[in-house]
């Protein structure tokens, strides 16, 4: 099994595809005003983001994105305007984490794992 996509939801699908083309993101699938569909600079997952007519309450998802080099991908976006809810830190996982919302206020966690991705030290033996 392999994941094909994550789909956020949003109130106006043309202003978010404006940040997420920011991000760096491919669009594919352009069916504005309902739905897009971007591919990921690396690797084989797509992101997809629907219209709603009112956003879900809570916490929601969090959509992780990785990047090789985070800290100068998050100078970047700062110097295009984008506001990040946090800096680029260090944290207990052994991840390098930054954190930011979308224009509908989904959750996003730009990161830095590298190995320790899918192989922490704590990884659960087979």
């Amino acid at each position: 099994m392999n994941l094909n996509q994550v789909t956020v939801p949003s109130l106006d699908v043309s202003r978010a595809v404006v940040f997420y083309k920011k991000l760096g993101l491919r669009l594919i699938v352009d069916a504005l005003p309902h739905y897009v569909r971007f591919e990921c600079p690396q690797g084989e997952a797509t992101f997809s983001i629907h219209l709603v007519d009112a956003l879900p309450k809570g916490d929601g998802v969090k959509v992780y994105f990785e990047s090789g080099d985070l800290d100068t991908e998050v100078a970047r976006l700062k110097s295009e305007g984008v506001i990040f809810d946090a800096e680029p830190r260090d944290e207990p996982w052994l991840w390098r984490e930054a954190r930011l919302k979308d224009p509908d206020q989904n959750q996003l966690v730009l990161f830095h794992a590298g190995v320790n991705r899918k192989n922490p030290p704590w990884k659960v033996a087979e």
